[in-house]
């Protein structure tokens, strides 16, 4: 029996790129999570790895390079229901580049944020890399 395609889950892929200190961070527009703040990142294609796609998804939406790209957690996120995500968490740090809105129906101005003087309201995969990133704790089931 086939699903309604809203019933699938997606693998969703968001990089904490750090500069000087600190990450970059812009607000969500026109998707789940609208007005809160995220990383960079969005969803995996087939076949591509993981850091592929957070290179690809950083030239598409960012227009800057990263480097160290790293993993950091892994997360079932239901939170934003009906949409269910496989969410993979990772770092990098800024290679170069400019960060740019290259995406206007998707995020408003980049900006960089310091861990301790971070926007509200985070989008939850971004709060769970920053409790992942000071923890050390890289899964999360069930959220």
């Amino acid at each position: 029996m086939d699903k309604p395609s809203e019933h699938i889950c997606k693998v969703g892929v968001g990089v904490m790129i750090f500069k000087d200190g600190k990450i970059l961070l812009a607000k969500r527009k026109g998707s789940h999570g609208e007005g809160e703040y995220a990383f960079p990142g969005g969803h995996l294609e087939y076949m591509e790895s993981f850091e592929e796609c957070a290179r690809r998804e950083l030239a598409e939406e960012v227009g800057i390079e990263i480097q160290n790209v790293k993993f950091l957690f892994l997360a079932n996120v239901r939170k934003y229901s009906p949409k269910h995500y496989c969410h993979i968490g990772l770092t990098a740090e800024w290679k170069s580049g400019e960060p740019r809105v290259l995406e206007p129906d998707k995020s408003e101005m980049w900006q960089w944020f310091s861990l301790d003087e971070l926007p509200n309201p985070m989008f939850f995969m971004c709060q769970l890399s920053v409790e992942s990133y000071k923890s050390g704790q890289n899964y999360y089931d069930n959220f």
